[in-house]
C-alpha cells in the first residue's frame, strides 16, 4: 500500500496533536528563559527583601499562628464557660499553638540556608570570573 490508497481517516494532520508531540518541543536558551529558578548568567544585584521575604512572611505567619494558640489557650483556662466549649478551647489552643511554633522555626532556619546559599553563589561567581580572567590573558 502506498500513502496514496491510505484511507483519509488514517492520515496524520498536521495541526493535530499527535504531530505536536513529535516537533522538537524548547531549546535550551529558551528552557533556560522560562525556568523558575534563578538564571546563572544573570547577575543582577536583588535587595534585601527580594532574598529575605518568604522566610519573613513564613515567620510573621507563624509567630501570629502561635500568638493566636497562646490566647485561646489562655481564654480556656480564664473564662468561665461551660464544660464543652472549655474543652474544645483545651484542644484547639494548644494545635494552634504547635502549629505557630513549627511554621515560625521553619522561617527561622530558612534564614541561615538563604545566607550559606548566597555566600556559596558569590564564592562561584568569584572562581568564574577568575578562571574567565587567566584563560583570556
Amino acid at each position: 500500500m502506498t500513502m496514496e490508497t491510505l484511507p483519509k481517516a488514517l492520515e496524520v494532520d498536521e495541526k493535530s496533536p499527535e504531530s505536536k508531540d513529535l516537533l522538537p518541543s524548547q531549546t535550551a536558551s529558551s528552557l533556560c528563559i522560562s525556568s523558575r529558578s534563578e538564571s546563572v548568567w544573570t547577575t543582577t544585584p536583588r535587595s534585601n527583601w527580594e532574598i529575605y521575604h518568604k522566610p519573613i512572611i513564613i515567620m510573621s505567619v507563624g509567630s501570629a499562628t502561635l500568638l493566636f494558640g497562646v490566647a485561646i489557650t489562655c481564654l480556656a483556662y480564664v473564662l468561665k464557660l461551660d464544660d464543652k466549649t472549655i474543652m474544645v478551647l483545651k484542644m484547639i489552643g494548644p494545635a494552634f499553638l504547635s502549629l505557630g511554633l513549627m511554621t515560625l522555626v521553619c522561617g527561622l532556619v530558612w534564614v541561615p540556608i538563604i545566607k550559606k546559599k548566597q555566600k556559596q553563589r558569590q564564592k562561584s561567581s568569584f572562581f568564574q570570573s577568575l578562571k574567565f580572567f587567566l584563560l583570556n590573558r
